[in-house]
């Protein structure tokens, strides 16, 4: 059965105490990647470096963009005592949020926001995979300018999967006329649920960086990861 909602259906079972299977990814090129609920509802201390150094840096009025189970919000409200939005396109997701104690979760995607500004934009989890193609990203970034107050910033991550395509030799093989390298499609399923293709965008930093300075936007490599991943801090 076609079920867009996935991650709310997966979310709400699990906070119901009716967790008994995964997330199953699916990739056209590679093999069936999973996607475990508990790791959705992980408490700071179990975060990887990135997503706590993410939220160490996150000031004032905070809009964390996709936010699941609300994981990033939660102890940004609770532990930093900062002002969160949360949001994502997930109703099920929001729904459990509001129900853990989110002052301000909201079914919302972020390209429909208007007329609000706030201090820091946190994309986590892999927050570039919301651009979806890597043509997308100039409507990412002239977006973004109309929601950040003076001063503010945007916390994103994402990972170079340049290495997916690596050759025994250490080299390098990309099909060039394919797009972007980073530019990937995946399905979802969860019990007899499954979801439609989407697009998702990994980028590598110097592509973010590039196209960050393209639209004003000073990029700093903040951290990086063991997976090829990293933490970059945008601001204007």
């Amino acid at each position: 059965m076609i079920n867009k909602d996935i991650f709310g259906e997966a979310i709400k079972d699990f906070y119901h105490k009716k967790y008994s299977e995964d997330i199953v990814v699916q990739a056209p090129d590679f093999d069936d990647d999973r996607i475990p609920i508990p790791y959705l509802f992980r408490s700071y201390a179990e975060m990887p470096s990135i997503e706590q150094k993410a939220l160490d840096l996150s000031y004032g009025n905070v809009l964390d963009v996709g936010c699941g189970a609300g994981s990033h919000s939660i102890f940004l409200q609770e532990d930093r005592k900062l002002d969160v939005t949360a949001i994502d396109i997930s109703e099920g997701a929001i729904e459990i949020c509001k129900k853990r104690g989110i002052t301000n979760a909201t079914v919302q995607d972020i390209f429909d926001l208007r007329e609000v500004r706030y201090d820091t934009l946190l994309f986590l989890m892999n927050g570039s995979g919301i651009i979806g193609k890597l043509d997308n990203i100039d409507r990412f970034f002239s977006h973004l300018k109309n929601l950040l107050k003076p001063n503010g910033q945007i916390l994103i991550d994402s990972s170079d999967i340049s290495y997916l395509f690596a050759e025994e030799d250490g080299s390098f093989w990309v099909d060039a006329s394919a797009g972007y390298y980073g530019e990937m499609q995946y399905k979802l399923k969860y019990k007899n649920l499954e979801s439609d293709w989407f697009d998702w965008l990994y980028i590598d930093y110097n592509t973010l960086q590039n196209a960050a300075n393209a639209h004003g936007f000073v990029c700093e490599l903040v951290t990086e990861g063991e997976n090829n991943d990293f933490l970059a801090k945008l601001t204007l």
